[in-house]
């Protein structure tokens, strides 16, 4: 990266040093994927708990799998159902990687004009979590259904030939799947060779305290609406 901001070097180097650049990002990729499973099997892989902007991080992932649709020449829809709540608690780096590992096999496993699409939605909230629901669907090369009972497995491959086409360590979905169960969800895997994949990912968050406040100022608005006419109610509230 360093050597490529030297716009004198002439477009094979250039060529040779993306090729590099390539190379290092997959071993790197190979190398996290090692070290998560290691410590997902040793016990020693904990969730993180803070607050995040659940727009930011859909925001985030679309950008990212947009970019890798637009190399492939790929469609790619992104939507999100009414009912999300602005902020969630949980694990957001976690829950992207599992988002961004089964959109990243779809669009590898793609070919143009193939379409990716994304969908999420929340599906049921108590007062301190909330359940959501990931729906992932591509138009891909998909899989006999006799491999699916063994997709999430550590080293798993289809077709070896796969591994020389394509790439990837064969850790990926193992580390999705195991991810998806610590933040007490399942994933759900329907898939037709030739006709492509659909993945249902539901996870189970935190609900922040400005999704509280939200709903206190609806119920105090609508109560509003309900007054008699003629009378009006100021509420002011001294916040810091």
């Amino acid at each position: 990266s360093i050597a490529l901001r030297d716009e004198s070097i002439s477009p094979h180097t250039r060529d040779e040093l993306n090729k590099i650049g390539a190379s290092a990002r997959h071993l790197l990729s190979i190398i996290n994927d090692i070290l998560d499973m290691s410590r997902i099997e040793s016990g020693r892989m904990e969730l993180g708990e803070e607050k995040f902007s659940f727009r930011d991080f859909l925001e985030q992932i679309c950008i990212i799998v947009d970019g890798q649709c637009e190399d492939k020449g790929l469609r790619f829809v992104c939507s999100r159902e009414e009912g999300l709540e602005e902020y969630y608690i949980g694990d957001s780096l976690k829950l992207k990687q599992v988002l961004i590992n089964v959109l990243g096999n779809s669009v590898k496993f793609t070919d143009a004009p193939g379409t990716i699409t994304f969908d999420a939605a929340q599906i049921a909230c108590d007062d301190e979590r909330a359940h959501l629901r990931f729906v992932m669907t591509d138009t891909g090369i998909g899989m006999d259904k006799e491999f699916i009972p063994r997709l999430f497995e550590a080293f798993s491959q289809e077709d070896t030939g796969n591994t020389t086409r394509y790439g990837g360590s064969g850790l990926g979905m193992a580390i999705t799947r195991s991810f998806v169960e610590m933040m007490g969800g399942t994933i759900r895997v329907e898939s037709e060779k030739g006709v492509g994949s659909t993945f249902t990912v539901t996870v189970t968050l935190g609900r922040a305290k400005e999704n509280e406040k939200a709903e206190t100022a609806g119920k105090e608005a609508k109560s509003a609406e309900t007054l008699p006419d003629g009378l009006h109610l100021l509420i002011v509230e001294d916040q810091k």
